[in-house]
């Protein structure tokens, strides 16, 4: 079982540390691909162009110059660079050593720059999201669905958490997809999407079927945990 999660708009970045290696970062199948979109990246700059093609904000342009800087700015592990709503229920400083040995073999995180990465990859701080149009390489959703087919589709259960845009960068195979919803509010469904990771690693052992994904969406929510579809399934889950 794999457990697919976004990545945060917010993270914070390492103050001092060794510059991010390409070629340590899970899936080195992706090195290629992941050089591409930085390539792009330091094309465009940090002007209020390039702030415009990626979608950045006004009040955020500066944080564009992180783009030029990832050969040489420090960086931190995935799990300790994404912070926001999402990760804090995660929670992943609060698991026991064997909770997160199994957060790092079954957690994949997408991203905009590296396609896909696990928790305990070192990466560099960027800003980018998967619905941005660069130069020579198009929209990053559809360039990451390309790269990401033969590098994923194999294995057992995709437990999906992922938002909208993210789920669009690769769909895993029908028949063993999870998609994850959560009625209410979008603070809310990013928490209990957290919520649900924590609980889908710390699971010994990992759910081999659909039914024993819902056995443990059932054990926090009970009678109000819902599962539809034949593939995609849907788990629909509360807010509460």
């Amino acid at each position: 079982m794999l457990i697919l999660l976004p990545p945060s708009e917010s993270k914070t970045p390492a103050r001092r540390g060794r510059p991010m290696d390409w070629d340590s970062l899970s899936f080195p199948a992706l090195t290629w691909a992941r050089q591409q979109v930085a390539d792009a990246l330091a094309e465009l700059g940090d002007s209020a162009a390039a702030a415009r093609a990626i979608g950045v904000p006004e009040g955020k342009a500066d944080e564009l110059s992180r783009n030029l800087e990832l050969e040489t700015a420090p960086a931190s592990k995935a799990a300790d660079l994404y912070t926001g709503v999402l990760f804090d229920a995660l929670d992943l400083a609060g698991m026991d050593t064997a909770e997160r040995r199994r957060a790092q073999q079954r957690v994949l995180i997408f991203s905009a720059l590296y396609g896909v990465v696990r928790l305990g990859d070192r990466i560099a701080p960027y800003r980018l999201s998967m619905g941005a149009n660069l130069p020579g390489i198009g929209r990053l959703s559809s360039f990451w669905a390309e790269q990401l087919d033969g590098v994923l589709s194999s294995g057992g259960w995709f437990v999906d958490c992922r938002s909208a845009a993210y789920v669009a960068a690769w769909r895993p195979p029908a028949e063993r997809w999870v998609q994850v919803s959560v009625r209410g509010a979008s603070h809310n469904a990013k928490h209990n999407r957290g919520v649900f990771a924590r609980l889908l690693c710390q699971s010994q052992p990992a759910p081999r079927s659909l039914d024993q994904v819902l056995d443990v969406a059932s054990g926090r929510w009970g009678r109000e945990v819902s599962v539809e579809g034949g593939g995609p399934h849907r788990l629909e889950i509360p807010a509460t």
